[in-house]
């Protein structure tokens, strides 16, 4: 039997108000902050084609001129817009709007705000490597947190060694964060809400399943979602080699 394509589309999350990056976000929405000279949705679109992605969809809401003006000057990937200015989706609902743009088959779902420094090799190339669109409703790219930069929380879930994914249960810290990409079957969205919800209610639902999956991240993942998060991840792409023997 031969191994099915794998994704060849992407959702990206661009729509989001930005309030936790202000005052950067006063007049740019956060997709266009700069980090290391170059917006942060130009990171996320470059390794999205660089993995062979061919078509992007990108939802837009706060400041939705300014990011189509900005990827109007891209030719790869293929960009596509979902237009949430009447009224922001969240992650769930994002998703659920763009399905008739994204196709049919499996595809993937990335954070705008989401980067990395690669370890060995592409993230992106082994999570399109490792997908099974027969044992997964969704495959996660997740983080150790000792490996992750502007991330506060307690991490999110647990990992067997088959990948299958539960969460954190009791006043433990989970030892894996979402690090914001991810591939989704269609199927995953059957029966989905209206409106708006996020996307953790659907992921809840697959681990009951014992169908939400995750790939460790090779490398540092970087949550840019404040100026203080934004400057660390400047200081680390300055010096990602960097280390202390104290």
């Amino acid at each position: 039997m031969t191994s099915p394509p794998p994704p060849t589309s992407a959702f990206v999350l661009a729509a989001g108000m930005g309030q936790r990056m202000r005052p950067l976000t006063n007049t740019i929405p956060k997709p266009l902050v700069a980090l290391g000279g170059k917006p942060l949705i130009d990171h996320v679109l470059d390794r999205l084609s660089a993995a062979g992605i061919k078509k992007v969809v990108v939802n837009v809401h706060y400041l939705a001129d300014k990011i189509e003006s900005h990827l109007s000057k891209r030719t790869k990937p293929k960009i596509v817009f979902s237009d949430e200015r009447k009224r922001l989706l969240d992650t769930g609902g994002g998703v659920i709007h763009a399905l008739p743009k994204l196709g049919a088959g499996p595809f993937v779902i990335h954070n705008s705000d989401s980067v990395w420094i690669e370890g060995l090799g592409s993230n992106l190339d082994r999570l399109l490597c490792t997908w099974d669109p027969d044992a997964m409703d969704s495959l996660m790219l997740v983080a150790p947190l000792a490996a992750s930069i502007g991330y506060d929380g307690l991490g999110d879930f647990q990992m067997d060694p088959a990948g299958r994914l539960t969460r954190q249960t009791g006043p433990k810290m989970a030892p894996f964060v979402f690090a914001g990409v991810s591939i989704a079957h269609p199927r995953l969205f059957d029966g989905a809400p209206t409106g708006a919800f996020s996307l953790n209610k659907l992921w809840d639902k697959a681990i009951d399943r014992g169908r939400l999956f995750g790939l460790r991240l090779e490398g540092i993942w970087m949550h840019v979602g404040t100026p203080d998060a934004l400057a660390e991840a400047e200081a680390t792409l300055t010096e990602p080699l960097t280390t202390s023997s104290d």
